[in-house]
């Protein structure tokens, strides 16, 4: 099976789309199986706390243990709603991809023909124009533009090509033009699509450390309210006044963390999700949450910081050599380069094509042992490369080095070996990029740029980037050795990369974002694959992941600080009767014993439900000291979640004393 789709990632959703809600709600109902509720231990003791009130209601049908026991259920039906309109958002990207798989033909290199469906790896492919990929692989002859709106939702064409960084394709894309042969590299059933339709649905979401570590804290928190509680009723008996079970139900119930508990798998859910809506895939959770942690940002300079393409922006002469001599040696020596850097010397130049006469020339390729490239024409010998591969003046090498320390890059233009001058090539530094590395510093993450550079041209683009420090003339080797010597300082870091080269210090890095567009070798040894091939995006995914922290932070708090509020509605009404001096905790003013019970029961499961689209969207994220964030983080929840149940209990208690039996 593979896939053609126009566009897996849709627009932004709403935080709570209708035709989501619609479908959550019988999902909602369906979570209520005791092996999904035994998942979460809160909402498990919830659940049996519903099931044990419903009994007395149904041997005892009083008004009160009815509502209690309604509302009990109402408040395990709203922590599963969360859960399922979480979910629904990517079961309906799911979806999409499901709906459009069809059956594709593999015609393999060898002249035979099978289903896409039978591939196995290391099978060689043939894909020539208007054809369907069957499989994700690498291209390993031929070059090709590919249309993967399937995947991105980008329109544009993109080239693949053998040999490369470049050359991975997946299943379900399509040949635009010329011809490729793919070598396959997954099996049926685990191609990227696959991966990404489980991913979106969450099938294969799995609790984070933190989570775990939350759920183990929320679990014993729960066990020590349910010892308190059960220790009440003997205290009870012995003061000569007995609480019955519901009651005893209703305050733990009310005193355990069910908002946390009944939010926090939609909070890890949606981080997800906001990292798909970015066209982000995180390979795991821990992914996602690794990302809000980072310490040290790794930062390739080409194509991240800079643009990528260094383009020729001056002719400096040297030695008495005039301009003309120098632009005109540096054409030709240009004249069969087609890089970048060359078309942009030519295009500096004048543009003008080759003459007859000097297409006779011998045309010398560029080669890593010489480090330059050129042309021999005649008895004339015209070279330009990099500056180490010539003998320079002292004139010269104060121009190389002047040009380096202003961050442009020094092509040396010589003839027979005499240099001529000099050929400036800039690279040109993203605009706002020095506004977000400032936004990361703020966040407390160190910025780190990698280049193959020499020293003082990394220097140079590091100081106009605003980046904190820099990695010059940087191997793959160098990447793994820094990358190990943050962590062994018992810092996290992220990095970004698209060869095969980078395979090594990605799988390394505790956040490894690897490009779409790059081999089959990155994208398995990250645990993020760009579907836009964007390498600045891992700053969003820093953000995204902080974002992810806070929410289930600042819930955590409000949680808790909620509790504070049903002390003060519960305890006074168990206990007032015999201890009358405790009815000066009612505050509230609340009318009865019974109405301050359900008040605080339905206030409890409402809350939930105001807060789904908080858990969905994610809490509002600035760029400040961690120091800063915990005292907003306690200022807003911690203070909001003392206040808002005294409103909201009282607000409720106004209506529920107007039930008759309760009131």
């Amino acid at each position: 099976m593979t896939t053609t789709i126009e566009k897996p990632v849709a627009p932004k959703p709403k935080v709570v789309a209708r035709g989501h809600l619609a479908d959550a709600v019988p999902d909602a109902f369906r979570k209520l199986h005791p092996r999904h509720q035994l998942r979460n231990p809160v909402m498990f003791v919830v659940w049996v706390g519903s099931l044990l009130v419903t009994v007395f209601a149904i041997s005892d049908p009083r008004v009160f243990t009815a509502a209690v026991a309604v509302w009990l259920w109402f408040t395990v039906l709203f922590a599963n709603l969360a859960e399922a309109v979480a979910e629904g958002r990517g079961k309906a990207q799911a979806d999409s991809l499901r709906r459009t798989k069809t059956d594709a033909v593999a015609r393999l290199l060898d002249g035979d023909v099978l289903p896409g469906a039978e591939l196995k790896i290391g099978d060689l492919v043939v894909v020539e124009a208007g054809e369907v990929i069957p499989g994700d692989g690498d291209v390993v002859e031929g070059i090709a533009t590919v249309d993967e709106s399937a995947i991105t939702g980008e329109s544009a064409p993109v080239i693949r090509e053998s040999g490369g960084d470049r050359c991975a394709v997946t299943g379900g894309t399509t040949v635009l033009s010329d011809r490729i042969v793919v070598r396959i590299t997954t099996k049926p059933g685990e191609s990227f699509v696959d991966r990404m339709i489980a991913l979106v649905e969450g099938a294969e979401r799995q609790k984070t450390p933190n989570e775990v570590a939350l759920t183990i804290l929320l679990s014993t928190l729960t066990i020590i309210f349910l010892l308190a509680v059960v220790a009440l009723q003997p205290f009870a008996i012995y003061s000569g006044g007995e609480q019955s079970v519901v009651v005893l139900t209703a305050l733990l119930v009310c005193l355990i963390p069910t908002t946390i508990g009944a939010l926090l798998s939609a909070i890890g859910i949606a981080g997800m999700d906001r990292l798909v809506q970015r066209n982000v895939l995180a390979m795991s959770g821990k992914a996602v949450e690794a990302a809000g942690d980072i310490d040290t940002l790794l930062l390739d300079k080409t194509g991240t910081i800079t643009w990528g393409n260094r383009r020729a922006t001056e002719f400096v002469p040297v030695d008495g050599a005039s301009h003309d001599e120098l632009v005109a040696a540096a054409r030709l020596a240009s004249l069969a380069d087609g890089t970048p850097e060359g078309r942009s010397i030519l295009d500096l130049t004048g543009g003008q094509p080759a003459t007859e006469h000097e297409k006779t020339g011998d045309f010398v390729p560029f080669a890593a042992q010489t480090r330059m490239s050129g042309i021999d024409l005649g008895d004339r010998r015209i070279r330009k490369g990099a500056a180490s591969a010539f003998t320079l003046t002292a004139q010269a090498r104060e121009v190389v080095d002047e040009i380096s320390e202003q961050g442009g890059t020094p092509l040396v233009v010589a003839e027979n070996d005499v240099v001529l001058g000099v050929i400036r090539l800039s690279d040109v530094v993203k605009p706002g990029m020095k506004a977000r590395f400032a936004e990361l510093r703020a966040m407390g993450i160190r910025t780190v740029m990698v280049t193959g550079d020499n020293p003082l041209t990394a220097k140079a683009i590091a100081a106009e980037a605003g980046v904190d420090d820099f990695l010059a003339e940087a191997k793959p080797e160098d990447k793994m050795a820094l990358i190990r010597e943050e962590q062994e300082g018992g810092r996290l870091v992220a990095m970004t990369g698209d060869g095969t080269n980078d395979a090594p210090a990605l799988a390394q890095s505790d956040v490894g974002v690897a490009m779409n567009t790059g081999t089959s070798a990155a994208k398995e040894a990250g645990n993020m694959v760009d579907l836009d091939s964007d390498p600045t995006k891992l700053i969003e995914i820093v953000q995204i992941g902080k974002q992810l922290l806070i929410t289930r932070g600042a819930l955590t708090t409000f949680s808790v600080a909620n509790d504070l509020a049903k002390y003060f509605a519960i305890l006074p009404a168990m206990f007032a009767a015999i201890y009358p001096q405790l009815g000066l905790l009612n505050i509230m003013g609340l009318a009865t014993p019974q109405s301050a019970i359900l008040s605080a029961v339905i206030f409890n499961a409402l809350i939930i439900v105001v807060l789904i689209p908080l858990a969905l969207k994610g809490v509002r994220y600035t760029p400040s000291s961690a120091s800063a964030l915990l005292r907003r983080n306690l200022l807003i929840y911690g203070l909001g979640g003392i206040v808002t149940p005294f409103v909201g209990i009282w607000l409720i208690d106004l209506l529920v004393r107007l039930i008759p039996g309760i009131g």
